[in-house]
Formats: structure tokens, C-alpha cells, sequence
């Protein structure tokens, strides 16, 4: 339940984007959709649009919780605002480096049946996302690890060689103290079953 009576918490579902809905998406734990929920998310979605100069990972990570809003919460969709559009040139154009970077950014779009334009497109660049993910873990980046492991874990192609599961299990005990690492893994595990 979030907290619609914290002045921050517009600015903590902002931050969070996706994930801050991502109770809903899970199958055995749908916790009860109230009012309150709905306020909160409606109030992050009115006091942080992205502006005109916005950066892409700002409009995508909007984007997908407006997407999460209309999938997971009651209203319909009405209630909610259009997704904007958001540019989709990058995955194509990006060098693998950059790409790993900004999709790591992105993670909690990784939510399952969230923004499938983006997952489509990411899936082009399965063997760049997997390079990004060994990068980050030999430079001890546990986050950008954890983010691109979570998208791996959505995306089919994903090298077997790579050894995904035993990856994020290592990520896992090296950074899993940190919220933001764990918050991936458990994604990664809920959603895919991946990290186990």
C-alpha cells in the first residue's frame, strides 16, 4: 500500500516508476486495489511529466508507469494519462556500452507484458545486453548488473553460455545489500523464475 498521506511519496513512485506497481503484476500476491494506491500514482503521473527536453530513459521510464497504472490499477483507462510517445532510435543506434547503460536504467519496465515495444526491440540486442552484463559484473557495477540481468531474464535468446542464473545469484551475494540490486533479483526470480 503506498502512503498517500507522505508528501514524498508522488516523488518516491516517480523515481520508482514501474516497480512502484510491480505487487500488482505478481500472480500469487495481488494485494488489495484501493483508492489510495490510485491517488498516489495519479499524483506522481500530474506533478512529474517529463518535460520537452526530457532525457529518453526520463520519457520510457514515465511511459511505463503510465502503462503499469492502466494494466494494474482499477479506473480504467480514462482515469489515466496517454502514454507518450518515447523515442526507440537508441537501441538500434547506441553502441553496446551506452545501450547496457541506458537499459539498465530502464529495468523496471521489465515487468511482465510492460511495454512490449521496448522488450521487442531490446531483444535485437540480446548478445550487446549480455556483453553489458559481464562488463558490470567484472567492474563490480551491481546495479547496472542487476538491471541488465533482469531484462535478461524477460528476453528470450539470451546466450546459455552466458550463465545467467548463477550470475544473478552472485550478484546477488555480492550487492544484494543494496535495495535497488535486491529489488531487481526478486523481479528477476518472481517474474522469470531466473536467479535461482
Amino acid at each position: 500500500m503506498l502512503r498517500q498521506s507522505d508528501a514524498l511519496a508522488p516523488a518516491a513512485v516517480r523515481v520508482l516508476g514501474a516497480d512502484a506497481l510491480a505487487p500488482y503484476a505478481a500472480d500469487h500476491h495481488t494485494p488489495a486495489a484501493g483508492h489510495e494506491d490510485r491517488g498516489v500514482v495519479q499524483a506522481a503521473l500530474a506533478a512529474f511529466p517529463p518535460g520537452a527536453d526530457a532525457s529518453a530513459v526520463s520519457v520510457w521510464s514515465y511511459r511505463g508507469l503510465v502503462e503499469a497504472s492502466h494494466a494494474f490499477l482499477p479506473g480504467g483507462p480514462d482515469r489515466w494519462p496517454q502514454p507518450p510517445d518515447a523515442a526507440s532510435g537508441w537501441i538500434d543506434a547506441d553502441p553496446w556500452p551506452k545501450l547496457a547503460h541506458r537499459a539498465s536504467q530502464l529495468a523496471a519496465l521489465a515487468l511482465p507484458g510492460l511495454s512490449p515495444v521496448l522488450a521487442d526491440a531490446l531483444t535485437t540486442r540480446t548478445d550487446d545486453l549480455a556483453r553489458g552484463f559481464v562488463r558490470a559484473v567484472r567492474r563490480r557495477d551491481w546495479l547496472q548488473a542487476a538491471g541488465l540481468g533482469r531484462w535478461l531474464a524477460r528476453l528470450p535468446g539470451v546466450p546459455p553460455t552466458l550463465g545467467l542464473d548463477a550470475g544473478l545469484a552472485f550478484i546477488g551475494h555480492m550487492g544484494g545489500g543494496d535495495a535497488r540490486v535486491a529489488l531487481h533479483l526478486v523481479a528477476a526470480r518472481c517474474f522469470y523464475g531466473r536467479g535461482e
